[in-house]
């Protein structure tokens, strides 16, 4: 339950000390400021010897944080989560081979559509759920390559494990785990190329993405050769052998070395904590607030029907009950915007809008940067602001 009564038209006493609820860019760690970032290497190249030791500092930092496998690689990719996934897609998967796209979101069937309509993949098998639901990924035969999306970042849906992926299995797996990495743990033993970005868990900036392969997927870049055009942002192979100078800081374009900061003291700030651990756990506690109080909120469900499959990041909400039931589809669009609205000009929070090609909702992130005080202190807002919007 909430601190005030169900109801009530008084406004809340007590508003988010950080109102930041985007689900990305997330917000900054807490005490984050300019000052905590290093200068050193601005104004400098990027393949100066201090260039290349920071972005190889943000990689090793990952690879610590993240328990990655010594032997599998990690490389800062161009054009955030996007290009990272896209380039593994345009460098990996082969027309020859059967494979499948598991979506059950917005960034998923952007996935689907590469498939379809840019690689052309003649044996090509689609998977597709509703928003908040999951396809029945234990129909995918374990000889195809597979690409999905470990957390639904539009529809709060997640996948509860990875039995539905065999050990030694034949095909490739490509794993978009943007909005889970960090705050679900990664089964690495089936991953082969996993992509991220900086400006989910970590609340870092949007600019670059992150690429891990195994060694499963070096195997497959080397012994492959697209019969399509590569574009330079996604060519990661100097003659037939990867181009490991990628994975040790020596990136295809120039970064933002300022981006790159910001992203190493979001490392070092969550190693001050804890570790992953920490991150996993500050993620749960956040997300299990909101699911209680969803629960307990008659005209509110999770999007996400099964709780084995409800993220712990981005927690997506839909309305139900006789009143919302009995709008017209714009005015029940119209609901989640109108609190939205009411709630940013009071700087109460900003950007938990539902997506935007997602059914009307709000969504909340309870990634591991947020405090569970100002979720707390947000949801009794929420609760007022319907009242408002409700009763006109």
């Amino acid at each position: 339950m909430t601190e005030y009564t169900r109801g009530l038209q008084h406004e809340p006493t007590h508003k988010p000390e950080r109102p930041f609820f985007s689900s990305g860019p997330t917000a900054k760690f807490p005490g984050w400021s300019l000052d905590k970032l290093k200068t050193d290497v601005l104004g400098r190249s990027h393949r100066s010897a201090l260039g290349k030791a920071r972005l190889k500092y943000a990689i090793d930092l990952s690879r610590e944080l993240l328990g990655i496998p010594d032997d599998y690689l990690i490389g800062i990719m161009p054009a955030s989560d996007t290009g990272a996934i896209e380039a593994a897609m345009w460098a990996m998967l082969d027309p020859a081979r059967p494979v499948t796209v598991a979506a059950w979101e917005s960034f998923g069937n952007i996935w689907i559509q590469d498939a379809v309509k840019q690689l052309k993949l003649p044996n090509l098998q689609v998977l597709t759920a509703d928003y908040g639901e999951i396809p029945d990924l234990t129909t995918i035969p374990q000889r195809n390559d597979v690409v999905f999306t470990w957390n639904g970042t539009t529809s709060g849906a997640m996948i509860p494990n990875t039995d539905w992926l065999e050990p030694g299995r034949e095909g490739i797996t490509i794993n978009d785990a943007t909005s889970a990495i960090f705050a679900q743990e990664m089964d690495w033993s089936k991953l082969d190329a996993t992509t991220y970005s900086w400006q989910k868990v970590m609340g870092s900036e949007a600019q670059h993405g992150m690429l891990i392969l195994s060694p499963k997927a070096v195997a497959r870049i080397e012994s492959y050769d697209p019969p399509w055009p590569l574009p330079k942002l996604f060519r990661m192979k100097k003659g037939n052998k990867l181009n490991l100078g990628i994975f040790a800081g020596e990136t295809i374009n120039t970064p933002s070395m300022l981006a790159t900061e910001d992203y190493i003291a979001a490392l070092e700030w969550a190693k001050s904590i804890g570790g992953r651990r920490a991150l996993v756990d500050r993620a749960n506690a956040n997300s299990q607030i909101v699911k209680d109080w969803i629960e307990a909120t008659p005209w509110l469900r999770n999007m996400a029907s099964d709780p084995a499959q409800q993220t712990n990041t981005g927690v997506c909400m839909v309305f139900q009950g006789d009143w919302y039931d009995s709008l017209s589809a714009e005015d029940q669009a119209a609901v989640p915007k109108k609190i939205v609205k009411m709630l940013e000009e009071r700087n109460i929070g900003y950007d938990f809008n539902g997506y935007r090609d997602a059914p009307p909702s709000l969504r909340i992130w309870c990634g591991s940067t947020v405090e569970q005080e100002d979720v707390k202190r947000l949801l009794p807002w929420i609760e007022w602001a319907y009242e408002k919007v409700k009763n006109g």
